[in-house]
């Protein structure tokens, strides 16, 4: 079948449903092959589709453009950020650690009497990948959930996103070619289109995890349908945020035209269409920092959005936000232009916030910020609570202050906590978390750096097993030369 882009006027290969199930097969086919494969070899496919994207890279960029309008300069650094992921990867799976390699020699006097236990994660079979719109390299086909499910050991298949599809068939393309070229098996990676067929993809039976980048409506959806099969699997989603940010008194006094023009750069980085847009800005009552966010933002022509639907979804957002009684409108125009979004600077108090926040801390995906001032540090952490789960919080505070409550309560509500700067901007690396508490995640795992691979691995312990048939990582002499606990002890070459 064959559909067409109506924005771009182009035709796109749409998947029949028939090729979900024989793709599904292909990858299932492939899993026998990735599940014994050495970390070396994965390493060599992940290396080989690293260089093949960057081999392609003025074709790629050139049609993200076309379709996303995101300009050369932002689209060649988020290609660069997603080679440089895979290439992350490759050098994860050969040093090991994500593995988790645990020996427990046998001690008969422990009580209850101890066998010889050995555990490891496994790779947990062929997953299914959602691309999303607003980063069409970085979490798009080849993007980090494809990297960490092949680094695992998992095949692919990828449903490509409507917002960019003929980048999306083109990087497809890239990908299989090179994975083709470095001795991956046949059906390690497959790419579909189509609504149906990404409904298809989740409750294909031999599809055994999910990950998902998008709409909190669109996630739960699909959440719900992973959790709904005969055999329900895991479905990591990343789906709403509004990344709270609070500014203590002293850090206002200290510098706030500084950070009024910090805010104003992250809030309309990419006309906001970043899930780790600064929504929710709380800042101590009687001062002008509205104000000041405004005038750093000044005069905000429309920018073109990534699609007509997120710029209609974010209108429509401001327009209920701006209807409420509690809200003023700073900044910006309240009625967005169709297709764009321009900046948009809004302020409510801790009252408004606690008293309907299902109003006022609803996720409003696009360039808009809303200030919040409160009265003292207490009524400031009752509406971070209120906001409820996201991937970020951030404290913006002066050297000496107590700090300790404050930290208590964003790290209960966010997976990243930033101390310094602005949350949009995600470096990828082992210690990085971007994820948190519903609704900004589905689950407790990160969908970005190394521990990415934790989505879609499993523990598998072995007892009293002979050493040869033992995975190499668990036998009793580390050829690998990866990182082990040993009764206990990490030991590392």
């Amino acid at each position: 079948m064959t559909a067409i882009d109506t924005e771009n006027r182009t035709a796109v290969a749409r998947t029949d449903l028939d090729a979900v199930a024989a793709v599904a097969a292909a990858a299932r086919r492939a899993f026998a092959v990735t599940v014994a494969s050495t970390a070396a070899e994965r390493a060599t496919w992940l290396g080989a589709v690293a260089d093949a994207l960057d081999a392609s890279a003025t074709e790629l960029i050139a049609l993200a453009d076309d379709e996303t309008r995101l300009g050369t300069p932002r689209l060649t650094g988020e290609l660069a950020r997603t080679t440089a992921q895979l290439r992350l990867f490759a050098s994860a799976v050969v040093e090991g650690s994500h593995l988790e390699a645990t020996i427990d020699h046998p001690d008969p006097q422990a009580t209850p009497p101890r066998p010889d236990l050995r555990r490891m994660l496994r790779p947990l079979g062929p997953v299914a990948v959602f691309s999303a719109s607003n980063f069409p390299f970085a979490f798009s086909v080849a993007g980090g959930d494809t990297a960490s499910a092949l680094a695992a050991g998992c095949p692919v298949i990828v449903k490509g996103h409507s917002a960019h599809p003929r980048l999306s068939a083109r990087t497809a393309e890239v990908v299989a070619t090179a994975l083709a070229g470095a001795g991956a098996p046949e059906g390690v990676f497959g790419h579909v289109t189509g609504r149906e067929r990404g409904v298809a993809l989740v409750q294909h039976p031999e599809i055994r995890a999910v990950g998902f980048t998008g709409s909190l409506h669109g996630g739960r959806a699909l959440f719900d349908l992973a959790q709904g099969r005969p055999d329900p699997i895991p479905f990591y989603g990343e789906l709403s945020a509004v990344n709270p940010v609070l500014i203590t008194r002293a850090a206002l006094d200290a510098r706030a035209d500084e950070l009024a023009a910090g805010l104003a750069g992250s809030f309309t980085l990419g006309a906001g269409q970043f899930c780790t847009n600064p929504g929710v800005v709380l800042v101590p009552a009687g001062v002008d920092f509205a104000e000041r966010v405004a005038a750093a933002v000044g005069s905000s022509a429309p920018v073109p959005m990534l699609t007509d639907g997120i710029a209609a979804a974010f209108a429509e957002g401001l327009a209920g936000l701006t209807a409420h009684d509690g809200v003023t409108v700073v900044a910006g125009e309240t009625t967005q232009q169709p297709g764009t979004g321009s900046a948009v600077v809004l302020a409510t108090t801790t009252d408004a916030v606690i008293a309907d926040p299902s109003a006022l801390l609803a996720e409003c995906f696009g360039p808009s910020t809303l200030i919040v001032e409160y009265a003292d540090v207490e009524s400031a952490l009752a509406a971070v609570r209120a906001v409820g789960g996201s991937l970020t919080a951030t404290v913006h505070a002066e050297p000496g202050e107590e700090l300790g409550d404050i930290v208590a309560v964003l790290t209960e509500v966010a997976g990243r906590v930033l101390f310094a700067g602005w949350p949009t901007g995600v470096a990828v690396s082992w210690a990085q978390q971007h994820g948190g508490p519903w609704p900004s995640t589905t689950s407790i795992h990160t969908s970005v750096g190394v521990t990415a691979m934790r989505r879609f691995l499993r523990p598998v312990a072995y007892q009293d097993a002979p050493d040869a048939a033992l995975p190499p990582e668990l036998r009793d002499e580390n050829v690998l030369g990866i990182p082990r606990r040993i009764d206990g002890v990490l030991t590392v070459p």
